[in-house]
């Protein structure tokens, strides 16, 4: 349990080989595993393999990396524009998931007083499927440089639905044990304490 913890890394460099449909039908598979409030499971996956909706997805990630670069003063700039926090042109499977604002599914079972539920349970099925994927060598990168409206846009996605993370899923070029953000000096990972009261 420990290796398939370890080796979770956000992955950014990726193999342009296809993955499999049998392969992505047993990621599907073990993602609907997920646990989720009230049995709510709120996902919804769009598979995106239109060449032009990736384009503009694409757009989307270039002019808020862009924004955000211009976040931060000149010197810590320059090292944000060297990092590479996407693998939106190599990465064979793009897959935007969703949470359904709307579902009627669980009848609002345990979010009455915290309907931010719905969105931590698709959060939960992402990470279901990102361990799924890397006990089948695929590598996920979570892409969270976009405007979500105008992804979920460019996805003719219902009014319903919110954008809780853009993926991108491919065999890994290399696999580490360190975060990319600490080996290129950005932050080292630390731990976090429990606290006790």
């Amino acid at each position: 349990m420990d290796e398939l913890l370890t080796w979770r890394r956000d992955v950014r460099y990726f193999r342009t080989d296809p993955l499999p449909d049998p392969l992505l039908d047993r990621l599907r598979a073990r993602m609907q595993l997920s646990p989720s409030v009230g049995n709510a499971r709120p996902w919804r996956v769009i598979r995106v393999d239109s060449a032009d909706k990736r384009a503009e997805i694409i757009n989307s990630f270039e002019s808020c990396n862009s924004a955000a670069a211009n976040a931060y003063a000149a010197r810590e700039r320059q090292k944000y524009l060297t990092l590479k926090l996407a693998g939106l042109r190599e990465a064979p499977v793009h897959l935007a998931v969703f949470t359904d604002l709307s579902v009627e599914e669980g009848k609002g079972l345990g979010r009455q007083t915290m309907p931010e539920m719905l969105s931590y349970s698709t959060v939960m099925a992402i990470h279901t499927l990102w361990l799924a994927a890397r006990a089948e060598n695929i590598g996920v990168g979570w892409v969270s440089i976009l405007d979500p409206i105008a992804v979920a846009e460019t996805l003719e996605a219902p009014p319903a639905w919110s954008l809780t993370g853009y993926l991108c899923l491919g065999y890994p070029e290399a696999t580490s044990d360190t975060p990319l953000l600490h080996e290129n000096g950005w932050q080292e990972n630390t731990a976090t304490q429990w606290e006790v009261r």
